[in-house]
């Protein structure tokens, strides 16, 4: 199937793209490289060329945003640095421009080849043009700086209380500056935008990023933010323009250091960008500027020194994707909480991987025992007493996933709480340490790791509200090998909600927000939990390294009967009820493009 699939990939590919293939094949392996093939070719459930024509902004919508009349409006300046510029590919971005829905705009061109007559020639000739009257200013530069210099040339030209970053052979939707500026009536002082790829010849749209809300785990492993972004230019003052010493990462960089000073950051979830693609360009040839990632991995290690993080960061094998480790502070004590009923064998095979695997040492495990019935569980139970970090709790009523677990960390010791099925099986060794790594740190609330299923499918890597209805797994199924859409499912990244069945929260936060619901007996609990640490100001954070495999709530059986049918109709309403603002407006770590009805990110039809 693989070599069928390359078979496939090959018939329609360019010279270049081969020649970029072999890199790639030398740089994942074989077998990886089939992986990611696969993913790369395999049929768009939703085709996005048609998808694309069908949800850019009609012409009646345009000139009504034409026709706005703006209150104060502001100035948004376009920092171009321009360096040999093909002329098709400036004329094609000078047209962009000039088709801006929203009137209060400047061009600002750092020009880092004034010997190039003909585009010497054909700025001269926009900027003549009678309804771009002083629209496009030009500053010719002795020599090609870089394109950081040649960017914050173009910076220092710029008059608009807001300055927007377009490379010089990319283009902007019409209403991109129409949408950016509603946000900054908003008061935004940094907005960025949802972006695709467009072909040479501008005939193709292919690979759209729909991005979300802003994510700061995201962030630090991959520059997502990218293109369009606009940004204060006070705000520009504050942090800095680009840095030399970070050229090939530089906007990654400045992005940090924005955002670190940003007081409202927007994002708009349209695709408002168009990334040209030609052989040099890096949005179709990562491989091209290998330093670039280099000097991402220093913007990364950089952000955390300024933000007080410690943390190591280290190249991933994705070209543009970073993994940071968060080192354990001290050596808290974990207290591990596992709820159980029978299944003796599935419980001992747990601790079992527990004791075998874990590295890290300073933890007491609870196994709160809920009405078993089995001779057996109760054998086990009198083995497991004698172990010096093993205490056995009761809870004597009926079942209910959230009263149990409040009732264990009443009776827990450790400063952080790490919630775990009595069905998980640990496969990473450092699994403590980097679930605690993470929430040790100040602005984490919680963290959670990938689950598998037994055949290797993924049966966990983060939450995503309204998936489903209420709430469901990302990349549910999926096969283990593969990193998902844009490498989610293998990096990190902050996400609504993580599931219960590996999952760590500082019991400071857990207090504070008064533990479970205790009215989701079952369903949800997990969910409406990180949601109320969401709204209590912290991150949920997803963590891929933490690699478990989980039988899936052996213990608790189907839901095969009336009552518990109407337990989970009444648990959805609950949810629905408690947390129908977000549902409607959809959660902040997904984007709305995307479906709702299936679990990888595919977009969503209308």
């Amino acid at each position: 199937m693989a070599q069928n699939a390359l078979v496939r990939f090959l018939k329609k590919c360019r010279p270049y793209t081969i020649l970029k293939g072999l890199r790639y094949l030398r740089h994942y392996g074989v077998k990886e490289f089939f992986v990611r093939l696969q993913e790369r070719i395999e049929p768009e459930e939703v085709p996005y060329g048609p998808w694309y024509e069908q949800h850019r902004a009609t012409e009646e919508t345009l000139e009504k945003q034409r026709k706005k009349k703006w209150n104060s409006p502001v100035l948004i300046s376009l920092a171009v640095p321009a360096y040999r510029t093909p002329e098709r590919f400036l004329r094609e971005m000078l047209d962009s421009l000039a088709a801006q829905t929203y009137p209060h705009w400047e061009l600002c061109v750092a020009n880092a080849s004034p010997g190039d007559e003909r585009m010497a020639a054909v700025l001269a000739e926009y900027a003549g043009r009678k309804e771009l009257a002083g629209k496009i200013r030009v500053r010719n530069l002795e020599e090609n700086l870089g394109i950081s210099e040649n960017t914050n040339a173009a910076f220092a030209m710029a008059s608009g209380a807001y300055v927007g970053l377009l490379d010089h052979d990319d283009l902007l939707a019409p209403d991109a500056l129409y949408e950016v500026a509603l946000r900054i009536q908003e008061g935004a002082d940094l907005i960025y935008t949802d972006e695709d790829k467009v072909t040479a010849d501008g005939q193709e749209h292919y690979q759209p990023h729909f991005k979300p809300d802003f994510n700061l785990d995201l962030l630090r492993s991959n520059n997502y933010i990218c293109h369009f972004l606009v940004v204060k230019k006070q705000l520009i003052e504050k942090a800095g323009g680009f840095r030399k010493e970070f050229d090939g990462a530089q906007d990654h960089d400045f992005i940090f250091r924005c955002c670190e000073q940003a007081e409202k950051i927007a994002h708009v979830p349209r695709v408002l960008y168009h990334w040209r693609t030609h052989q040099a360009s890096t949005a179709d040839n990562p491989a091209s500027k290998l330093y670039a990632y280099e000097a991402g991995v220093r913007a990364v290690e950089e952000h955390l020194a300024r933000t007080g993080t410690k943390g190591t960061v280290s190249q991933t094998k994705d070209y543009g994707f970073y993994d940071v480790r968060y080192p354990v502070q001290g050596e808290p004590l974990v207290s591990i909480i596992i709820p159980n009923k029978d299944q003796a064998e599935t419980l001992e095979q747990c601790l079992r991987s527990i004791r075998e695997k874990s590295t890290y040492r300073n933890i007491e495990i609870l196994i709160v025992e809920n009405n078993s019935v089995e001779e057996q569980t109760f054998a086990c139970y009198r083995k497991l007493e004698q172990e010096e970090k093993i205490r056995i709790l009761n809870w004597k009523e009926g079942f209910n996933f959230s009263a149990i677990n409040n009732f264990a960390v009443r009776e827990a010791r450790g400063e952080y709480l790490l919630f775990l099925n009595n069905d998980i099986e640990v496969i990473t060794p450092s699994w403590i340490e980097e679930l605690l790594g993470n929430c040790q740190r100040p602005e984490v609330g919680a963290v959670g790791g990938k689950l598998y299923y037994p055949d290797g499918t993924i049966q966990h890597a983060g939450i995503i509200v309204g998936l489903g209805g209420i709430a469901g797994h990302a990349f549910l199924n999926m096969p283990g090998s593969r990193s998902g859409y844009l490498h989610k499912a293998s990096i990190q990244m902050d996400y609504s909600a993580v599931t219960a069945a590996c999952m760590m929260i500082k019991r400071s936060v857990f207090e504070q927000i008064h533990g479970f619901e205790e009215k989701l007996t079952v369903a949800f609990n997990d969910v409406d939990l990180c949601l109320r640490v969401c709204q209590a100001g912290y991150l949920v954070v997803y963590n891929p390294h933490v690699e478990m495999y989980h039988y899936e709530s052996k213990s608790r059986g189907a839901e095969d009967s009336k009552e518990k049918v109407r337990r989970f109709q009444n648990e959805i309403e609950f949810m629905r009820t408690r947390w129908i603002d977000l549902l409607k407006k959809g959660d902040p770590y997904y984007n709305e493009n995307l479906t709702l009805s299936k679990w990888n990110y595919s977009l969503r039809a209308k």
